[in-house]
């Protein structure tokens, strides 16, 4: 994973250790749920890249 990725995943476990503790304010709510959203769309982005590399091959 790339050192951005890296550092998005860190805060969003900040947050979500945050969340269980003492809870979070509705800024850091709104800042968990944009770096949620960048991280869904990187790990769709990657898989998708991978399903497009796959070649079938036929046993003929």
């Amino acid at each position: 994973m790339s050192d951005s990725m890296d550092k998005t995943i860190e805060r969003i476990n900040e947050l979500a250790r945050k969340a269980k503790t003492v809870g979070l304010s509705d800024a850091e709510i709104d800042e968990r749920n944009e770096l949620r959203k960048k991280y869904i769309e990187a790990f769709r982005g990657n898989l998708k890249v991978q399903l497009d590399s796959i070649k079938f091959t036929d046993e003929e």
